[in-house]
């Protein structure tokens, strides 16, 4: 790794005839760089700094290569590392209650390792660290609880990086910590680390550090143990017990830790499973060698580590292909092993074998394996299969000879295949563990798998509790050898009650109450439910009240005024809700003004000249003391007079006397014995409705065809509506259409094609009876007309030729019914019988319909005027033959005649 000085270095011992590098994986040529400072005929190249080295950043890699072929390099990281710096912010100063934990957060910035974090005042004064206060490996500094001392601000996190000489502060920190009349003591919980287990992987070799700290009061103390086992003898403690440390870790410090936070209130534990890995190390390392052409080469290799590596090869730096290669004991892992070799030669590379000797009872026992010792005992280090078999010991002496033999069986490793896990259950359920063992074949029949839980064999568990949480070990157990696995059983339950629920800080309209958590039974509180109790509006029935967090052990609570509370509290966590505390001593509040005013006003015109006023009252909680009244206050909008006030009871008021629909200003304001509640905001709302008084002007009616009429109106004028617009209504007898009020237009479906369409618009008004305004004629008739006329289409009425002739005809046939009137008129023969011409006529003399006619002289004079005038001429004279005027004569009495009947029956 490069800092400092930006230079790759690429230097071998023998000639070499090309140099070759590769950046992050992909080929990389210095040489056509020319901001890199390169050397002729070597691999080594510079980089100036001229502000642009974070463009080289990256993972190099050097190849060196003849005829004889290439050597690699190994990888190159080049790093260019900023200057670290806290961000700028503002820290918001932290009060907590004496006794409390505390936590003031570093959050280092990242930076080249190794960091160091101090905490110091702004004097560069060291913060004194104990059992009660301690810096964690994250650089949080952590205060088991808190005491008034504690208070300062000036609180400072230190960040040096010692490999750049650079040293960051971060902005000062304040903590207040608030006296109080008397700490709660509590049982302890882990601030660091959280949950209940954690699972570290190393390497063998490196340094273990698990870390655990407490909080609770009285501070707790911090204890360490290694399931099954004893802790290891190179095992430290260090930073006030809350530090476990080994050194040069190895398999034998594997295993499942607990560290344990002990106060007199009980206990906090947390695990730790650690896992011990082994880098891979040469077995048997590969050697150069010197063949002949054509000569099969093996090379052997093996290598071992935890768990067990792969060997993988390369040639000339180039991944081996289209060779297979079979290496013994070998199994997949998760490490890879490059062996990187340059040959010189050419060979063909054959299948490699492990190279190995076989025990013969007919030979010597030769091997590095077999050591004789000189009293004639054998040893056999790392005993194989294949050493099973007999074994001859031959002495002589000059009396002679002798021998004996001994069979040597070699039996397959007792073995857990598969270990139980941990389990985390609920209490009162069944817990079940599974263990798996491998053995030799020859002991299927005698073998045993035992439990074991403190040392003592475990028959099958039903129901759990709490005793029966702990360690478990399974022991798989041959006549020659035995294996054994560890599993923790975790018991898990809702929160007990909390205990010691206390009142304290009691003002007129707040109490803090106080509380000791019950024990969490493996599952850390969430959360706190605080509930209440009074004794007047509904007692005996607990409500909650308010919610705070699971490492909180108080609350200040806001309360109403004259009221007479009782409080509980119950835990939350993973499992459920815990039971609840007992109740705490009962509290009354003073009586005080109310806190708000109603809500959810609503403004009604059932009359038009009424306005009703209904609001949701207050509920009697909130009345915060006896007396409670409402302050109706109204008046119209933009007006300059007062308001108008009244004081009820009730959560409603009718305003009386009220013009029609107009906007008025409403307000209502709560009061009791003890004063009055905030100024209340103020509401805008019509007064009653009445009816429309006028309908549509400008109805249009475009007849579609025989069964369709389009109708359209004009708006009625806001003056005459006289409240809100609901809509219109069309009626086609006997059908009736409902439009909402922006339509203005609509089409009619008749399947008689007659009908009668009056519009009238409806009114939004409260009032039983029917919205709807008087109908309007002129629409009526204009509308009747238009139906009548689309009822004689058929056919091809809708044709526009066909009502072009058909109005002609009806013109023609009137202008000769009237020629024919004005000539009869002028003294023609009357063809018809009088009266019927006049049941007919339609002059501006005839009487209304249903009007009696007159019986005096002046219709007889008017008649027999007319009869001389408009019949007589001046040259006739009637006594030439007395026929004309005996005729008329006879006539006109019959008239006179059936009129005084007419009369008479009517009368």
């Amino acid at each position: 790794m490069f800092i400092t000085f930006p230079a790759l270095i690429c230097v071998v011992d023998f000639v070499v005839s090309r140099f070759k590098w590769t950046k992050n994986g992909q080929d990389f040529d210095p040489f056509l760089d020319p901001r890199l400072l390169t050397q002729e005929d070597s691999g080594t190249f510079v980089i100036p700094n001229n502000g642009n080295l974070t463009e080289f950043q990256g993972v190099y890699r050097c190849y060196a290569a003849n005829k004889l072929g290439t050597a690699m390099s190994e990888k190159i990281e080049f790093i260019v590392p900023n200057v670290p710096k806290f961000p700028k912010e503002k820290i918001e100063p932290i009060e907590v209650e004496e006794g409390q934990p505390v936590i003031l957060e570093c959050n280092p910035p990242k930076g080249i390792p190794p960091l160091q974090i101090y905490w110091m005042t702004i004097g560069l004064q060291h913060i004194e660290q104990d059992e009660r206060v301690s810096v964690g490996l994250n650089g949080n500094l952590y205060f088991s609880n808190a005491v008034q001392t504690d208070s300062r601000r000036d609180y400072c996190c230190f960040a040096a990086f010692p490999r750049i000489r650079t040293i960051v502060q971060k902005t000062a920190m304040s903590v207040i910590v608030s006296s109080t009349n008397s700490i709660l003591e509590r049982k302890p919980s882990l601030l660091l680390p959280s949950g209940d287990r954690t699972n570290k992987h190393l390497v063998k070799g490196e340094e273990l550090l698990l870390e655990c700290i407490g909080e609770g009061f009285p501070t707790p103390q911090m204890e360490w143990v290694k399931l099954g086992q004893k802790l290891p003898e190179r095992a430290v403690v260090e930073n006030h017990g809350k530090l476990l440390t080994i050194e040069n870790v190895n398999e034998e410090d594997e295993g499942k830790y607990m560290c344990k936070a002990i106060n007199a209130h009980g206990e906090a534990v947390h695990y730790f499973h650690v896992t011990v890995e082994e880098p891979p190390e040469w077995e048997v390392e590969p050697k150069s060698q010197l063949n002949m052409i054509g000569a099969n080469v093996v090379i052997e290799c093996s290598a071992s580590g935890r768990p067990t590596p792969t060997v993988g090869w390369r040639v000339n730096g180039r991944p081996l292909s289209g060779t297979t290669v079979y290496i013994s004991h070998s199994p997949t892992a998760c490490y890879h092993i490059y062996i990187y070799i340059a040959i010189y030669f050419r060979s063909n590379i054959c299948n490699m074998l492990p190279v190995m000797s076989k025990v013969d009872s007919a030979s010597a026992v030769e091997g590095p394996r077999f050591s004789v010792y000189k009293n004639g005992s054998l040893e056999i280090h790392s005993v194989e299969r294949e050493d099973e078999g007999e074994y001859s010991c031959f002495t002589e002496n000059t009396e002679g000879k002798s021998a004996i033999s001994a069979v040597l069986e070699v039996k397959a490793p007792t073995r857990i295949v598969d270990p139980p896990q941990d389990l985390r259950i609920l209490v009162g359920t069944t817990a079940q563990f599974s263990c798996q063992a491998e053995l030799d074949p020859s002991f299927s029949e005698d073998y045993e798998i035992i439990w074991e839980k403190d040392g003592v064999a475990l028959n099958d568990s039903e129901s759990t509790g709490f005793r029966d949480q702990g360690v478990y070990v399974c022991v798989a157990r041959s006549p020659v050898d035995e294996d054994s696995a560890l599993a923790l059983l975790t018991v898990l339950d809702v929160p007990d009650a909390p205990e010691d629920v206390v009142l304290a800080e009691r003002r007129d309209r707040t109490v803090k109450l106080k509380w000791i958590p019950g024990d969490d039974h493996n599952s850390t509180t969430t959360e706190f439910i605080v509930e209440f109790e009074e004794s007047q509006w509904k007692p005996g029935s607990w409500r909650e009240l308010m919610r705070v967090p699971g490492n909180h052990h108080s609350a200040l609570l806001k309360l109403h005024g004259h009221v007479d509370y009782s409080f509980r509290v119950s835990g939350v966590n993973e499992v459920g809700r815990g039971r609840s505390s007992g109740a705490s001593e009962r509290y009354r509040t003073p009586a005080s003004a109310p806190d708000k005013n109603p809500e959810n006003i609503k403004i009604e015109g059932h009359l038009p000249h009424e306005m009703d006023i209904n609001w949701e009252p207050l509920p009697p909680m909130e009345h915060n003391g006896p007396g409670l009244e409402y302050k109706v206050s109204y008046r119209r909008q933009g007006s300059e007079e007062d308001w108008q006030e009244h004081m009820v009871k009730r959560h409603s008021f009718v305003v009386k006397n009220t013009p029609t629909f107009v906007p008025y200003e409403v307000k209502i304001q709560a009061r009791n014995h003890a004063g009055w509640a905030p100024e209340p905001k103020t509401v805008v709302a019509y007064s009653g409705e009445d009816f429309p008084s006028a309908a549509p002007d400008d109805v249009e009616v475009e007849v579609m065809n025989n069964s369709v009429v389009k109708v359209s109106w004009s708006r009625v004028h806001k003056d005459k509506l006289h409240g809100h617009l609901g809509g219109y209504r069309v009626i086609l007898h006997p059908h009736v259409l409902l439009l909402p009020p922006i339509y203005r237009t609509t089409t009619l479906h008749s399947t008689s094609g007659r009908g009668r369409f009056p519009i009238m618009p409806l009114g939004l008004v409260h009032a039983s009876s029917s919205p709807w305004s008087r109908q309007s004629r002129v629409s009526e008739s204009v509308l009747l007309c238009s139906a009548d006329l689309a009822s004689i289409h058929g056919g091809i009425s809708n044709q526009g030729w066909f009502i072009g002739l058909m109005c002609a005809v009806a013109l023609l046939t009137l202008i000769v019914l009237i020629a024919c009137f004005v000539n009869r008129n002028k003294g023609g023969k009357y063809s018809g019988d009088l009266p019927l011409f006049y049941s007919i006529s339609d002059n501006d003399e005839k009487p209304l319909k249903g009007s009696q006619p007159s019986l005096t002289g002046d219709m007889k004079d008017r008649d027999s005027g007319d009869s001389m005038v408009d019949y007589g001429d001046e040259d006739v004279h009637f006594n030439e033959d007395g026929s004309f005027i005996g005729e008329y004569g006879g006539r006109k009495e019959r008239v006179s005649t059936e009129i005084k009947a007419t009369n008479q029956s009517t009368a």
